[in-house]
């Protein structure tokens, strides 16, 4: 990282029904201020202390980001604090929709 680059932190406890973020429609407003810093020319940094994430939640915050944005996108995102099984899910999540961009950029 560049020391001159903004670093927006972005927390998901608290933004969760418990310790479980489960659904796409928390994750929608999360993903907003993520591309929002993303379009200052900054990066993100999303923390995952204290909650577990399922597929779903995932792919709304993480795949939408890389089917709007490119791979290139996850260049700027730091994933902080997750579990084996989140970084499973990101990792996943965000191989599918690579692969879903660069075939949809192919044709």
């Amino acid at each position: 990282m560049n020391p001159t680059t903004q670093r927006t932190h972005l927390r998901l406890h608290g933004r969760t029904q418990g310790r479980l973020a489960a659904v796409r429609s928390v994750a929608a407003p999360i993903r907003a201020q993520a591309e929002d810093a993303l379009a200052q020319g900054g990066e993100v940094v999303l923390d995952f202390a204290g909650i577990e994430v399922t597929q779903s939640f995932i792919d709304e915050l993480v795949g939408a980001l890389i089917l709007r944005h490119g791979p290139e996108v996850l260049e700027r995102v730091v994933f902080k604090s997750c579990s084996d099984d989140t970084r499973a899910i990101i990792e996943f999540v965000a191989t599918d929709r690579c692969d879903q961009f660069q075939r949809s950029r192919s044709h």
